[in-house]
């Protein structure tokens, strides 16, 4: 039976996943390409078969069957036709480049589980590329060959026109894996399935969280300049930033300051995208310190700053952004700040602040600034809404508008820095059946300012009792400097008294080295499911 969803919970985030991949390695460039002789089911036209997916694949069924390989033109089908086919009763579809496949009848045995519906309507190129478990053997390829019933339209291929005009025409496209939110600004994120499949984030199934129009750099013109009070203004290019300053390795976490708002919806109407627990992600970051920048350009050390009167330092960005972090923080050798030009050992891609992107681990995403192209050093905040518009500071759980809030007393909140201990819930899922008489439940947990997690405790009765989940990746972080996310899981056994159609309530909270816990209500995660 579908399970039924509720909850709140303060954040989320990703990983891989095993999904039905390049099982076939396609001859055919097209509708019209020959083959070798066919069985006499394969004569029937693509007319008369009507588009049916079961009709053709029993042709293909049956081709395989006589041993031959098909020469008659396979059936053509758009992408919009493939999009129809994402379930059991409309069976399911998916391509991979130029083929399409009905794959209904090795859903319920693929190794990867039900992630493989992730791809259901759609490409599974994204998903294999990330994922090359699929393309070691030659297994895979023979399986889905099988399964082939026609090609795509070759003008589903044909490259679109930039349309100048539109300020977003050039953004990078999204990997086909991720949710989209929106695409002008981009706003995606990983589907909840494979957030804790990997400890860090592939590049492709990284967030995004966008502004304004994608800028375009190129990396052989790029300066960024570090300017500002009790400073010796200098600029540096992007050569320059890699041979003057030590590379340092930092792996952390990000976390949208919106994340997870879809289950908060659910108790009162909240203003911003409905991200669900996606909106966080983990990556190993390389680059210069900023510390070491800062030094270089005469700020020696905290003190110093202290003296000349440096309270902060912005970063602005080439998207017209600008945000800023305490001075203390910026300085620090152990904050490592990073004016970062490495992602995963990779450069920096476009959606991610290519070629250099602030990295202030332990702070929330929206310090992380991209595309920087100056640093300033400066006595007061960063200007603009972003660092101090409402969007990013806490008010109290009464407060539901700012109709009659004064402008100044929201300027004396503090904008959020250092984000609260949080967990999430990525499996089981809203849609999963449960059947025996244990559960087994994942997740991930996190606090800012690098406390490390050091208990997630998780129950199924709806938090009338607990017991302690095992840590996994990320437990081994130094408590103080656990910049990255935590993973967790635990076997929980069926409450006493469930029966089969009824739901059970599982739920999960954190707790950090500073011995913080997650509050009551808002900032647990649960499901409700019915037992099978």
């Amino acid at each position: 039976a579908p399970a039924l969803a509720y909850g709140a919970a303060a954040g989320a985030a990703l990983g891989g996943g095993l999904l039905l991949g390049p099982y076939a390695a396609h001859a055919q460039a097209g509708a019209s390409t020959s083959y070798h002789q066919p069985s006499a089911a394969s004569e029937l036209s693509s007319s008369a078969l009507g588009g049916g997916s079961a009709a053709l694949a029993a042709v293909s069924a049956a081709d395989a069957q006589a041993g031959g390989e098909r020469t008659a033109p396979w059936p053509v089908f758009t992408k919009a036709e493939v999009a129809e086919h994402a379930s059991k009763e409309t069976r399911i579809w998916v391509t991979y480049k130029e083929a399409v496949y009905d794959i209904t009848e090795f859903v319920d045995g693929h190794p990867g589980g039900s992630r493989i519906l992730l791809a259901a309507g759609k490409s599974i190129d994204a998903f294999w590329n990330l994922y090359r478990q699929h393309v070691n053997t030659r297994a895979p390829m023979e399986m889905l060959q099988a399964m082939q019933i026609g090609v795509l339209d070759p003008k589903d291929f044909a490259a679109a026109d930039i349309d100048l005009s539109d300020p977003f025409a050039n953004d990078p496209k999204p990997s086909p894996a991720l949710l989209l939110h929106s695409s002008k600004p981009l706003q995606a994120e990983p589907p909840a399935e494979l957030i804790t499949d990997a400890w860090i984030t592939p590049n492709d199934l990284f967030f995004v969280r966008g502004h304004h129009p994608i800028p375009d750099i190129d990396a052989a013109t790029y300066t960024i300049t570090i300017k500002g009070r009790g400073i010796q203004n200098q600029t540096f290019t992007l050569e320059e930033l890699k041979s003057k300053f030590p590379k340092h390795e930092v792996v952390t976490t990000l976390q949208c300051g919106g994340n997870n708002r879809a289950e908060f919806n659910r108790v009162r109407k909240t203003m911003g995208i409905p991200w669900g627990c996606g909106a966080m992600s983990t990556a190993k970051w390389s680059g210069a310190r900023l510390s070491d920048v800062l030094v270089a350009c005469g700020l020696t050390d905290e003190a110093d700053a202290e003296n000349k009167g440096v309270e902060h330092v912005h970063f602005d960005g080439a998207e017209s952004m600008s945000a800023s972090i305490p001075m203390t923080k910026a300085i620090s050798r152990s904050g490592e700040v990073l004016l970062a030009y490495e992602m995963n050992d990779k450069p920096i891609p476009r959606a991610h602040g290519y070629p250099v992107r602030a990295i202030v681990p332990g702070s929330v995403g929206v310090r992380n600034v991209k595309w920087v192209t100056h640093v300033v050093t400066s006595n007061e905040e960063a200007q603009g809404p972003w660092q101090r518009g409402i969007a990013y500071k806490g008010f109290a759980p009464g407060v539901v508008n700012f109709e009659n809030i004064d402008k100044s007393a929201i300027e004396k909140v503090p904008s959020v820095q250092e984000q609260p201990v949080m967990s999430a819930i990525t499996a089981p899922r809203p849609s999963e059946i449960i059947e025996g008489e244990t559960v087994d439940v994942k997740g991930y947990a996190w606090s800012g300012g690098g406390r490390g997690i050091v208990r997630v405790d998780v129950s199924a009765d709806g938090g009338q009792s607990w017991r302690t989940a095992t840590l996994r990746e990320g437990s081994e972080q130094k408590l103080h400097k656990a910049w990255a996310w935590t993973f967790f899981e635990a076997e929980l056994p069926v409450p006493a008294g469930i029966k089969s159609g009824e739901q059970m309530k599982i739920m999960a909270k954190a707790t950090d080295s500073a011995y913080n816990t997650q509050a009551f209500f808002f900032f647990f995660f649960f499901l409700q499911f019915r037992i099978s």
